[in-house]
């Protein structure tokens, strides 16, 4: 009975002091308290709208300005007769670049560690770069391409990759069409950083020809018919220097050289029509055309 009492005694000073705690709460909510409290936080509250409004005036006077740079590039770049796919991504790449300028600005202003931006961007730029690094090596050869131009859609090309007519000149790949219409696909990097031959970059080629006569045909009278083939030829082009000349004496034959310039749109037909009406004459007047000849061997049969 007598722990019953205590215990009961205990409960009621806890809760006395319990009320007494909460009416000092109550005291301490007072409206001037609160509004003493508010005006505590007047200065840091005024201090970060001014930050804000003047970040929102930097926005606002940076996004006119990188307008302005960016329209001077975009007339700069037509100038230079930049190709419209290149153009577009640097314009896209140089707006991000100032824009993301723009917003470090303002972080810092509004009070943002820049130590701290600088250490992400340079994170993320790493993790990117290691795991795009080879296609990021083909994305800036075909940026070298586009902007040094070395060859245009609807050039023939010759790389160690393939050869063929160019049809799509991409940021990552190069595709080419090969004379039996196959598709060949090339990495940008690899054009850009081996050598490669444009066929077809010049308005006009130089066609040559090498024809084989025996040592016992006329030379006199063979070169004179390789010239008059060539000259003949409607799509030699006069006024360029042409010349037919003895290129070799080799074991079996005499090697006789031909060249002559025609326009590059018309070299293989002219190609295939001199070297048929080189062969037909030289038969017709009796000029041996040499050739390697095969030898067999074998055991004889039992």
């Amino acid at each position: 009975m007598i722990l019953y009492m205590l215990a009961d005694a205990a409960a009621d000073e806890s809760l006395a002091a319990l009320t007494e705690g909460i009416q000092e709460n109550l005291e301490q909510l007072k409206p001037n308290v609160l509004l003493e409290t508010i005006k505590g936080w007047g200065p840091h509250l005024i201090a970060f709208g001014l930050k804000i409004i003047f970040a929102l005036i930097i926005f606002f006077i940076g996004s006119r300005i990188i307008k302005i740079i960016r329209s001077i590039m975009e007339r700069s770049f037509k100038k230079m007769d930049m190709e419209v796919s290149v153009r577009r991504f640097l314009l896209s790449v140089f707006n991000a670049l100032l824009y993301c300028v723009l917003v470090f600005t303002i972080a810092v202003q509004i009070g943002v560690n820049s130590a701290s931006i600088v250490a992400l961007f340079g994170s993320a730029s790493i993790a990117i770069g290691l795991a795009v690094q080879g296609s990021l090596a083909n994305f800036a050869g075909g940026v070298l391409i586009l902007l040094m131009k070395p060859f245009r859609v609807g050039d023939y090309i010759i790389s160690k990759d393939g050869e063929g007519t160019v049809r799509t000149i991409g940021l990552v790949y190069t595709v080419l069409t090969t004379a039996d219409n196959k598709q060949v696909v090339i990495p940008n990097g690899t054009l850009s950083n081996s050598a490669l031959t444009n066929v077809t970059a010049m308005d006009k080629r130089r066609l040559d020809v090498l024809v084989r006569i025996s040592y016992g045909s006329d030379l006199i009278k063979a070169k004179n018919i390789i010239e008059e083939v060539i000259n003949d030829n409607i799509g030699i082009i006069k006024e360029d220097p042409m010349e037919v000349f003895v290129s070799d004496l080799t074991d079996q034959s005499v090697i006789i050289g031909g060249r002559g310039w025609t326009l590059r749109e018309n070299y293989w037909t002219v190609r295939g029509d001199i070297l048929e009406q080189i062969k037909l004459r030289l038969e017709k007047e009796g000029i041996e055309l040499s050739f390697h000849p095969l030898t067999t061997y074998g055991k004889e049969p039992l």
